[in-house]
């Protein structure tokens, strides 16, 4: 089956071209064309993405896409099937992809009466599941536990098989990402935060701050990072006081601490938290798999520090974490949620729903 798929759910712009086989056990891609207009530096002086800005680059920059699509295909879409992303993401942006799917489905349509293609709308959150299935031969064995985590999603999941998986817990509050992207924020980097984060805390010392590893203890599966960020914040606006050295058990003297120090403390707050919290969950479900996707899966210090705790605590567990180009938006993981959606006949409203969740 060959797959055109669309994705406009946040700030960049992308478009792929994707053979897929094997059905829904053993789903295998072979992709034609994977493209990314990046939106980054339309955003940066923004210190976040501002969603009618997002909207206008879409629509320049989808067309754009499409014509080097038809290059690959030799100006010809045979396409067994479009599926383009209808949520979670920013409405405005959304629609444009949904809209531009939409016209060219019904442009096939009028040219040929007997177009056997069809058009479907995809959860992107799935294609992130999906992600770590696009490259590599190593087989994934189930059940599984999945870890999708981004600048909007901190979920978890016990996954049965491909077809088949439930949500066992989540963000109650901030998303990583966000709170990569607000501590950035405050130590005064560049949009987006969290590769920033992860450049600079390779100089600091982790342990010279103890922040609060938010929810750790609790037996559930779900996540808290609203605090974290507070408490960086806090960091900066109190006395920096005997008091102050003890709350937050400084390993060095206040006026020593520098923002390699911050950066590094603080990062190795989330990965206590996302790696204890999956961990644990990995235990309970017997799982045999780890799959961690979205885009801050892409932090390599963050796939060092699992891959150091599954072998501290001898899990015989194969991890699976995608290349950084597919933990970040891109089409290609939307052909592959729309190859499987396709395949167990899931049929989703081809309307934005920004709320959309798995």
């Amino acid at each position: 089956m060959r797959i055109l798929s669309i994705e406009t759910s946040c700030d960049e712009t992308a478009m792929a071209l994707v053979d897929a086989k094997g059905g829904i056990k053993n789903p295998r891609f072979k992709l034609i064309k994977n493209l990314v207009a990046s939106q980054i530096e339309v955003h940066k002086p923004f210190g976040g993405v501002v969603p009618n800005l997002a909207k206008r680059e879409h629509l320049k920059n989808l067309p754009i896409l499409f014509d080097q699509i038809l290059k690959a295909n030799r100006y010809k879409l045979k396409a067994d099937l479009i599926a383009v992303t209808v949520g979670p993401g920013l409405e405005p942006a959304l629609w444009t992809g949904i809209n531009f799917a939409r016209d060219l489905y019904r442009e096939l349509k009028t040219n040929n009466k007997k177009l056997t293609t069809k058009l479907i709308g995809v959860n992107h959150l799935e294609g992130h599941l999906y992600s770590s299935k696009l490259e590599g031969t190593k087989k994934l064995e189930f059940p599984a536990a999945a870890l999708i985590i981004s600048g909007g999603h901190t979920i978890l999941l016990s996954v049965k098989n491909m077809a088949s998986w439930k949500k066992i817990g989540e963000t109650v509050d901030d998303a990583v990402g966000e709170c990569y992207d607000k501590t950035a924020r405050l130590l005064n980097l560049s949009y987006p935060g969290g590769p920033e984060i992860e450049k600079l805390a390779k100089d600091g010392d982790p342990n010279a701050i103890q922040f609060p590893r938010p929810m750790i203890h609790q037996k559930n599966y779900d996540f808290s990072f609203s605090g974290l960020k507070t408490s960086v914040l806090y960091f900066f606006r109190e006395n920096k006081n005997e008091e102050f050295v003890k709350k937050y058990k400084l390993s060095k003297k206040p006026d020593k601490i520098s923002k390699a120090d911050i950066a590094a403390s603080f990062q190795q707050a989330v990965f206590d938290v996302l790696t204890a919290k999956t961990l644990r969950a990995v235990k309970k479900i017997k799982a045999k798999s780890l799959i961690i996707g979205g885009g801050v899966a892409a932090n390599r210090s963050l796939q060092k520090e699992f891959k150091k705790k599954i072998k501290k605590e001898n899990l015989k567990l194969n991890l699976f974490v995608p290349s950084p180009k597919f933990c970040t938006d891109n089409a290609a993981i939307i052909a592959a949620a729309g190859y499987v959606s396709f395949l167990k006949n899931k049929k989703r409203s081809l309307k934005a729903q920004a709320n959309l969740n798995l």
